[in-house]
């Protein structure tokens, strides 16, 4: 681990103070009952420069002695038989599995069935809160989003982008699909060894890194934040759309992702249990993020012209309809401040789509049966998904 002593330097900036005081910072402090301070900030900022050592020697054993795609056929391979002591396989790969293969005594599979639940029963709304409160928000944090321009995300494009989140994000969040050698398992196992791939791919391509500022690469930090999107931000944009959460859920929401985080080797004192410790741990990490910079900008822009490019949709006033909607969906959940800085297109009657939103979503959570709601949701939410990989299949994104 690096010697480098890292303040709370943003503590003072206005976009710090302006969200944690009047934006959602201070909605998630009273939605949460966190007491924010800096008490625990050292405890923290060390992994600013901690990073997924198992998951990087797996790739430099693995991945960078052979092609990807014998590389991936061999992990692939180990995933689904698994890997025991005795197996001759090289070192990294046999501290990696059996770190993953060993469930956690604190693990309840029945309360991640909950979270997975309320993933699924909320339908279009989760992917609504996935794309126009979690991504585009974690765009206004630049240091965050170095990474994405370290490897060129920018070009890939942001259909291939958003297929692979959501590809990684149903996966993990239906039923059972975190037991070992099961599909949401694989998923978090190709995930974290991805992240290694780029983490290392950066520090030795890209000259430009800076550590200091920056962390290293993919930090084990920056993915506590990451994860805390999945779980603490997107359960309050739900909340702001109107949907209704069970204690159960939302406990369940947290235990679900605080288990992929254990796959994803983030270190356990990372991961927050519930609201109360995500909203406290968030509070830290924000303080070392400026807001928006040009990078932010493009990558903000590029998500919202996705509804353009994607052919999923066959006319163009589909598609600029679909557009609309998602701006006034990102102006509602991300508030004024974060979306002029990202230059989000301010659009008429932006607050119509979100309000009708909330306000049917009150009715259909207390008239349609739990159950119904838990197989539409998952239905839609798969077909959203089979959409998108056909179209990042079969077209030119790359």
């Amino acid at each position: 681990m690096k010697e480098i002593q890292l303040q709370p330097r943003l503590k003072n900036a206005s976009h710090f103070r302006n969200f944690w005081e009047k934006g959602n910072g201070k909605q998630l402090i009273d939605f949460s009952g966190a007491q924010v301070n800096f008490n625990d900030f050292e405890k923290f900022s060390q992994f600013y420069y901690h990073t997924d050592s198992a998951g990087d020697e797996v790739v430099k054993d693995i991945y960078f002695t052979r092609s990807f795609k014998k590389a991936s056929e061999e992990i692939e391979q180990y995933i689904r038989k698994g890997v025991s002591v005795d197996d001759d396989v090289p070192e990294s790969v046999k501290a990696l599995f059996l770190q993953t293969q060993k469930i956690p005594d604190w693990l309840d599979y029945q309360l991640i069935n909950k979270g997975a639940e309320l993933c699924m029963r909320s339908n279009l709304d989760s992917l609504i809160s996935l794309r126009d409160y979690c991504l585009i928000g974690g765009y206004d944090y630049a240091y965050l989003n170095k990474p994405l321009i370290a490897t060129e995300a920018l070009k890939k494009g942001a259909v291939k982008r958003l297929s692979e989140t959501l590809d990684f994000w149903v996966n993990v969040t239906r039923y059972n699909a975190l037991e070992i050698h099961k599909k949401g398992y694989e998923f978090a196992i190709k995930t974290r060894l991805i992240h290694s791939y780029a983490r290392l791919s950066i520090k030795k391509h890209y000259k430009a890194w800076d550590t200091e500022k920056w962390g290293e690469p993919i930090n084990s930090w920056d993915m506590m934040a990451t994860y805390i999107g999945f779980s603490l931000v997107f359960m309050h944009s739900l909340k702001k759309l109107g949907n209704t959460i069970a204690l159960e859920e939302e406990k369940g929401l947290f235990h679900l992702w605080k288990y992929v985080g254990y796959l994803l080797g983030i270190p356990e004192q990372l991961l927050p249990d519930d609201k109360k410790q995500a909203t406290e741990y968030f509070y830290l990490w924000t303080s070392v993020q400026p807001s928006s910079d040009e990078d932010s900008v493009l990558l903000a822009h590029s998500l919202l012209n996705e509804s353009l490019e994607n052919p999923i949709l066959k006319y163009n006033f589909q598609r600029k309809n679909l557009r609309y909607l998602h701006i006034c969906c990102t102006w509602f959940l991300l508030g004024e401040e974060v979306c002029e800085r990202l230059k989000i297109p301010d659009v008429p009657f932006k607050s119509g789509f979100p309000v009708t939103k909330k306000f049917l979503n009150f009715i259909y959570n207390n008239l349609v049966s739990r159950k119904a709601q838990i197989e539409k949701g998952n239905k839609d939410q798969m077909k959203v998904l089979e959409d998108y990989l056909k179209i990042s299949q079969h077209s030119n994104f790359h």
